[in-house]
């Protein structure tokens, strides 16, 4: 495992098909973190590939952003792991934003659970 340091949070290559997003408490993500986000896991890991985003902090997309977030089709799945109401909230505004998109999205409490359902994806 490795870990990169973005300038809107933390990218942690869990092997070479799926990576751990976390996103700094506070940040508002706005198109260019979703470019630069886009741009690092196009180069850094193998298509089609998995993310796992932990919500542990609190943190807000401008409304491109998130539009933009999980444009991707090199992305297969995304389990996203919540620790607050709030988190799931703003995880289910996105879903909604985006349902054109059609993405194979879960959402858990519990980090091992979330990892089992990316593996069998």
């Amino acid at each position: 495992m490795k870990s990169y340091k973005l300038t809107f949070g933390t990218i942690t290559i869990l092997n070479d098909s799926l990576a751990e997003v976390v996103v700094d408490e506070g940040v508002e993500m706005n198109e260019a973190d979703v470019s630069e986000f886009h741009d690092f896991l196009l180069e850094g890991l193998k298509a089609p590939f998995s993310l796992l985003i932990n919500r542990k902090h609190s943190y807000s997309y401008t409304f491109q952003a998130q539009r933009l977030i999980g444009k991707l089709e090199e992305i297969k799945a995304i389990a996203v792991l919540i620790a607050s109401s709030g988190a799931l909230m703003s995880t289910e505004t996105i879903i909604n934003l985006n349902t054109d998109s059609n993405w194979n999205i879960y959402v858990f409490q519990e980090r091992e659970k979330a990892l089992d359902w990316i593996s069998e994806q």
